[in-house]
């Protein structure tokens, strides 16, 4: 999509520095069109200002850019600036700005939800998908770390009791994470149920415990018939209507972490 915009400024180099600022593009993405230049008068001296028209084709990655950056700066943050990074399929943006570091949440809340904006934002071009990251301060790979030290301990513990365990509710991206971990620990497996916001990962044991001698399924204790126990279903009564594998119960490893959020 082209963009174009007028300046106005005491210089035609002025007015084409004062473009750069405020439509925050590299020079050399931008093409200029002298309107107007200042009228030369008596002894030398500059009369009116210069008017430079501004284009560029505005790509998805400066339509994600400007609606983070502008929704940061309504949330009353200052001083904000966006790094971007191209990838293969998409950008990875950086958030620096004064106290947003504190703003973003115990499980990046925030970063998610500027995420999932961005994302709908810059993809009502085309139905090319545009893959888009954010982070601040290394929140992210914190995050990573946090998650795969947990699933790890939880793991360890579902191997010592055999009884399955169920992680807190988590981002796509974060279930993978888990899913990933848990893929090079032998002796357990893990898949994902529910429904978003609300699905989560549970981990299983996938050894097999030796029964006791006094067989419980309906087998005899002293002289009397034991009653089977009863099942244990960890899944809460909105769960139960989701039983349907989801992608990244089945997910390519391969394909690394950063795969296609779907909505």
């Amino acid at each position: 999509m082209k963009i174009t915009k007028e300046f106005t400024a005491k210089t035609v180099e002025e007015a084409k520095q004062l473009a750069v600022r405020e439509l925050a593009v590299p020079e050399e993405r931008l093409s200029f069109s002298v309107i107007e230049e200042p009228k030369k008068g008596l002894f030398g001296k500059t009369k009116g200002d210069a008017r430079v028209e501004a284009s560029y084709e505005q790509t998805k990655a400066d339509l994600a850019k400007g609606y983070i950056t502008d929704m940061i700066k309504d949330m009353g943050v200052e001083n904000v600036r966006i790094e971007a990074e191209e990838t293969e399929d998409g950008a990875k943006f950086e958030i620096i700005a004064d106290g947003f570091e504190e703003m973003i949440g115990k499980k990046g809340e925030l970063l998610d939800a500027l995420q999932y904006l961005a994302s709908l934002s810059c993809n009502k071009i085309d139905r090319d998908y545009y893959r888009i990251s954010i982070d601040s301060c290394g929140f992210r790979e914190k995050r990573k770390e946090y998650l795969i030290e947990l699933t790890k301990k939880i793991a360890e513990n579902v191997k010592k009791n055999g009884r399955t365990s169920a992680l807190e509710p988590m981002n796509p991206y974060e279930r993978r994470i888990v899913h990933s971990t848990v893929s090079e620990i032998e002796g357990v497996s893990s898949r994902s149920v529910g429904e978003e916001p609300y699905r989560k990962v549970l981990i299983s044991s996938t050894e097999k415990r030796e029964r006791r001698s006094d067989d419980r399924r309906g087998g005899r204790k002293n002289g009397r018939r034991s009653r089977p126990p009863k099942s244990f279903d960890i899944s809460t009564s909105f769960e139960k209507d989701y039983k349907k594998p989801k992608p990244e119960d089945t997910m390519d490893l391969g394909s690394g972490l950063y795969s296609k959020i779907e909505f």
